[in-house]
């Protein structure tokens, strides 16, 4: 007769910690949710609370469609638009560059390709708060304010991409090297036919990391973006929530509804690529 398996304590335990650390989650998700059902004049009153009103639709649809300022093109849509090309562009940028830099350090044979690493590699030393007054200068100067090109061009170098890609690479089996020289194929199409292939999972990791960090960005495009059709979302529901310094009633409906719209792309792009996130970083310590 089988013997049924018997729970473990620290089974129950690690389960039970995962549930309740899931819970401190999602609660501050569930009170924006609640939050955006109810009146606005009832969060200023009582603020977080069970009531579940019918507002949901309203706030969705002003989130959206209604524009504020002097110009009337920051709507939610636009907002959410100028977010992903954001959150895109520090993505791509910085995976392409950072391939190609780990590439050239790891397969080149440059007299100083491994100081030139460490010299990358300390640049995680220096923030972007450190530096932003001589990058908004030299935007300012190179004429990219409120525009794409000054978001994400002067940010999308990455010492980040550049270690995990290297660590990757070295990875690599030597044969496949010879193997490809063997066959005919140069440094470009190594690269694109063998190497970019083989590192998918990496990218998939990288691709989280750096779109999470474009996507969430508020101090840059505060600075660089003055025009109103530029706002990304980060920085419009700062200013829906600035109703509280007027005489106008605060939109705290609109504003936590343009806050779960911003939670989602993200949330979105870790559970399509977690599979992937992980592998990717298991194998670049090879």
């Amino acid at each position: 007769m089988a013997h049924k398996p018997r729970l473990r304590l620290s089974t129950v335990l690690d389960h039970a910690i995962l549930i309740v650390g899931s819970a401190f989650m999602i609660l501050p998700v569930l009170m924006l949710l609640q939050m955006t059902s109810v009146p606005d004049l009832i969060n200023m009153k009582i603020g977080p609370s069970l009531q579940i009103g019918d507002q949901l639709d309203d706030n969705f649809l002003k989130a959206m469609l209604k524009a504020d300022g002097f110009s009337g093109a920051n709507t939610g849509l636009r907002m959410l638009w100028n977010s992903m090309i954001l959150g895109m562009g520090f993505a791509l940028g910085k995976i392409v560059l950072g391939m190609m830099a780990a590439y050239g350090i790891v397969y080149f044979r440059l007299r100083f390709a491994t100081l030139a690493f460490w010299i990358i590699f300390t640049t995680l030393l220096l923030p972007l708060e450190v530096r932003i007054l001589p990058s908004y200068e030299i935007v300012q100067k190179l004429g990219m304010l409120n525009t794409y090109q000054g978001l994400i061009v002067p940010l999308i170098a990455s010492a980040t991409a550049t270690f995990f890609f290297r660590q990757y690479f070295r990875s690599i089996p030597e044969e496949l090297v010879e193997a490809a020289r063997i066959d005919g194929a140069g440094p470009v199409k190594f690269f694109i036919d063998i190497l970019v292939p083989l590192s998918r999972t990496m990218i998939a990791a990288m691709f989280i990391i750096m779109f999470v960090y474009g996507w969430n960005q508020y101090l840059w495009p505060t600075m660089i973006t003055t025009d109103e059709d530029m706002f990304t979302l980060v920085r419009g529901i700062k200013q829906v929530s600035q109703g509280l310094e007027g005489t106008t009633l605060p939109e705290y409906g609109r504003a936590n509804m343009l806050a779960l719209i911003a939670i989602l792309p993200p949330v979105l792009i870790v559970i399509f690529f977690q599979s992937w996130f992980v592998k990717g970083l298991t194998e670049s310590d090879k």
